[in-house]
């Protein structure tokens, strides 16, 4: 489900951010006060804002900004779970599940990390952005 098909009552935070790592820091430190006044429990609010970080590094890191030069970060509760979006300007490498990184390789972990700790998380793409979306249980 995405933000654009919620019902009324659900408060959907929308956060442009500047396309450079200090953003994450930034979108984790919102995330953890909505989640807090939403009453989530301390270890989905940490999992959520872990995946969060995750999915905001690798829009950083790998893709390029979205035509005005950001990312955006969307995120909201409903029964399902924590809601995380994370939009960038599309590059040319899609996220794939990494099921078994080399011991001694730097990177490659993040997705794993994001796949052990969301019930679901997925990509969805256009012609010049990418959404990478995940729920992470309440």
């Amino acid at each position: 489900m995405s933000s654009a098909t919620l019902p009324a009552d659900v408060s959907v935070v929308d956060v442009v951010l500047p396309h450079e790592v200090s953003a994450v820091a930034d979108a984790r430190r919102r995330l953890a006060g909505y989640l807090k006044r939403h009453r989530v429990a301390d270890n989905a609010r940490d999992d959520a804002q872990l995946v969060l970080s995750e999915l905001l590094s690798n829009a950083i890191r790998y893709a390029p900004p979205l035509p005005g030069g950001e990312v955006r970060a969307t995120w909201w509760v409903d029964k399902a779970g924590i809601h995380l979006e994370v939009v960038d300007g599309r590059g040319d490498t899609e996220p794939q599940r990494i099921t078994d990184a080399h011991p001694e390789s730097v990177g490659g972990r993040g997705l794993a990390i994001v796949d052990m700790l969301t019930s679901e998380w997925g990509v969805r793409t256009a012609d010049a952005r990418r959404t990478v979306h995940a729920i992470v249980p309440r």
